[in-house]
């Protein structure tokens, strides 16, 4: 007996370090691409040539406001943060609304209508590109902020509704009842019972967004010619054409794009780990 237990300890032990190899591999993986990125951006294009991967023999600054300022990013920065910001409140407001409709207020339409939402799922930005610029020409958004922000929107809702959709209706019905019973009116039942509840899919729902729009390239790209009208993304694009030997100022640019994120995690993390936990969707 004692020498089947001190087996399964050392079978225990030696799996539990193999575990943290592979954890540790990964994180390197992971983390490496991030730090030699930085790094970089501190090396002229010289030194960067002379010396690829070691860390910087003289580290400079320079490169940061130069690519600030070639890029035109004090715009395009605002910019993202307007795109970001309203879509994500519009989309999880809407989507909170909807799934509360959907879950709750059932009809004979609701099949319909929460299938023709949820569709929207398969829908790639590819396939709906062309008859989008189509549209937004023909309805005349095209160079307006609100031609971005309605799309962005309109993107983030299929996912939107069915997360909120599946989650609202783990919600016990009696709650509702109650409330109309005590005579609160949908709205106010949304308001006070519906969304405190469903903060955890709000939270995983506005992460998805975030990130989505931040990153997202191709769409503000075609909707908007104006300069002063593209986002983060769209004016790193800049470096990679005659300033794409520039090594310094394109990697600078490159942190600059990735900055925000990695402080919206860093920030965020413990809402983020507790949100795309606890807003999964329930069977």
């Amino acid at each position: 007996g004692g020498g089947q237990r001190g087996m399964r300890r050392e079978t225990s032990l030696l799996t539990r370090v193999l575990l943290y190899c592979v954890l540790l591999t990964f994180t390197f993986m992971t983390l490496y691409p991030i730090f030699w990125l930085i790094m970089s951006s501190f090396k002229t294009t010289q030194e960067f040539q002379m010396n690829r991967l070691g860390l910087p023999r003289r580290w400079t600054i320079k490169n940061y406001p130069q690519a600030w300022n070639i890029g035109g990013f004090n715009q395009l920065f605002m910019n993202s943060i307007i795109y970001t910001v309203t879509s994500t409140s519009a989309v999880v407001l809407l989507s909170l609304s909807a799934g509360f409709a959907f879950a709750k207020i059932r009809s004979r339409a609701t099949p319909f209508l929460h299938g023709s939402f949820v569709i929207g799922i398969l829908l790639s930005l590819e396939a709906i590109l062309i008859p989008l610029f189509l549209m937004s020409n023909a309805a005349g958004l095209t160079d307006r902020r609100l031609g971005i922000i309605l799309p962005y929107i309109g993107m983030g809702m299929p996912k939107g509704v069915y997360l909120c959709t599946e989650y609202i209706k783990s919600i016990p019905d009696s709650l509702v009842e109650s409330a109309r019973i005590d005579g609160a009116s949908y709205p106010r039942i949304l308001a006070s019972v519906i969304m405190p509840m469903a903060k955890p899919v709000a939270t995983t729902l506005a992460i998805l967004n975030v990130t989505g729009v931040w990153n997202e390239f191709m769409l503000v790209n075609i909707l908007a010619s104006k300069g002063s009208l593209k986002s983060l993304p769209v004016g790193i694009l800049k470096f990679s054409g005659a300033l794409a030997s520039d090594y310094g100022k394109q990697f600078a640019a490159l942190v600059i794009g990735m900055l925000p994120m990695l402080v919206f995690y860093a920030i965020f993390r413990n809402q983020i780990t507790k949100g795309v936990s606890a807003g999964a969707v329930k069977g």
